[in-house]
């Protein structure tokens, strides 16, 4: 179509071109001998007449290409045809995440082995910045900080001094002085670094290779569900001998807020730092006021180990239970895996009815099967006293923090107990957790 556009015009301006050649040789002719006015009238007419033509042609001519050229037009239209259009340009890529890591220290040199570990594992510098929050002045940790250069930015606590507590509060001095720190650091963290979001660890943890893997993968699913408020790397009950480890892809929600190495959001930092505790600030967590039915997420396989045996806690449970934690040692690639089956609707849909189809056993007949016996099966408890007795028969933690067991989702804890999946749980029926179970 376009090729006859242009053969129009070039038979436009040709005819154009032939018709005032004509005309300018005309008014140039001599007239001959004898020539009188009516000889040069009879001209002008025949002159005029030709001009005359000439524009009547062209007129032709340019409605015609007029016509082909609306022609062209809808004919593209009815086509879909578009002419040629420079494409917008794309819209950048997303920024990569950015999960910093803040490890709270005080007096231990050993903070070292906690270090080493997370720039060992850590797969960008970029995305994963350390911070690393010193509380006590202890100068040979602060040494030990600073030996690492720009591989870590190093806050310093600025007030040391003593808190008042209340008398009966002496001995615990040293849980004040940590929810102070873990208020401070944090501000610096969500209000002077302006992260989106951070990785808490504490100096006496060590830390598995898929660490950072683990946390990228569940920090979108933690964004998208209102119901869950943290991203845990630990199991309570995560002793070899009560875990999976060719499932170590494998996580949970739990209710119980597990700490030790865990993620949480600036929006989660802003509800709670107007109300932060003087101490115990992790069992403050735990609270139903603080935790509004919200979950966790925490693997089958703990992604950190803990070998600070000596600490405020004086080192309660580290020998019943946190020196035998089973550290992952698989990389499993959570950021290929699919994570929605963590999102509560699902979760609920899938996980409950699963449970509650399995054949019920006495823990009698439990501890009576050989090791290694297969298939799933369920143990019920009916109250506080039920539970305990039962956890306690079956090596798990037995504490209850306003009545939520460690590990535990609506009542249900699930472990190994000699090679075999169990679910200790509540009756089908369930209430709700009963705070005066503690």
């Amino acid at each position: 179509m376009l090729k006859k556009s242009s053969w129009v015009l070039w038979g436009a301006a040709l005819f154009l071109a032939w018709h005032g050649l004509l005309l300018l040789f005309l008014w140039s002719r001599p007239l001959g001998p004898g020539a009188g006015g009516e000889e040069g009238s009879l001209l002008t007419a025949q002159v005029v007449r030709l001009a005359g033509d000439a524009e009547a042609e062209l007129e032709k001519q340019q409605h015609l290409l007029r016509q082909i050229q609306r022609y062209s037009r809808l004919r593209g239209g009815r086509r879909g045809a578009q002419p040629p259009q420079k494409a917008p340009p794309s819209s950048p890529p997303p920024d990569p995440v950015v999960l910093p890591v803040l490890v709270l220290a005080c007096d231990r040199s050993s903070v070292r082995r906690c270090l080493d570990g997370l720039l060992r594992y850590r797969p960008s510098a970029q995305r994963f910045p350390l911070i690393v929050s010193q509380d006590c002045g202890h100068a040979e940790t602060a040494a030990v900080i600073a030996s690492y250069g720009d591989a870590l930015t190093h806050l310093r606590q600025p007030d040391l001094s003593d808190i008042p507590v209340p008398p009966e509060h002496r001995k615990f001095q040293g849980y004040y002085r940590i929810a102070r720190h873990y208020r401070w650091a944090l501000a610096q963290v969500f209000r002077t670094l302006r992260h989106r979001a951070v990785i808490v660890v504490e100096d006496d943890l060590e830390v598995a290779p898929d660490f950072f893997e683990y946390f990228q993968a569940a920090f979108p699913l933690l964004l998208a569900d209102p119901s869950l408020w943290c991203v845990s790397a630990w199991n309570d009950n995560g002793k070899e001998q009560m875990v999976d480890p060719a499932r170590a892809e494998l996580l949970y929600r739990t209710d119980f807020f597990p700490g030790l190495g865990w993620l949480l959001l600036a929006e989660l930092w802003e509800e709670l730092e107007p109300k932060w505790p003087p101490a115990f600030w992790d069992d403050w967590m735990r609270q139903p006021q603080q935790r509004r039915d919200r979950s966790c997420v925490r693997p089958e396989v703990s992604r950190t180990v803990t070998f600070g045996r000596k600490g405020v806690s004086q080192g309660q449970f580290f020998d019943q239970y946190l020196k035998f934690i089973k550290l992952n040692d698989r990389f499993v690639p959570f950021t290929r895996l699919d994570l929605s089956y963590l999102r509560k609707e699902e979760y609920e849909r899938t996980f409950l009815p699963k449970v509650y189809s399995l054949p019920e056993v006495k823990v009698e007949e439990l501890q009576g099967n050989p090791p290694g016996e297969l298939g799933a099966v369920r143990l019920q408890y009916s109250g506080r006293d039920s539970f305990k007795a039962l956890a306690k028969a079956l090596g798990l933690m037995d504490d209850l923090k306003s009545g939520v067991p460690r590990a535990g989702y609506r009542g249900i804890v699930s472990f190994v107990y000699r090679g075999r999946r169990v679910y200790l749980a509540p009756p089908a029926d369930w209430r709700g957790y009963d705070p005066t179970w503690s």
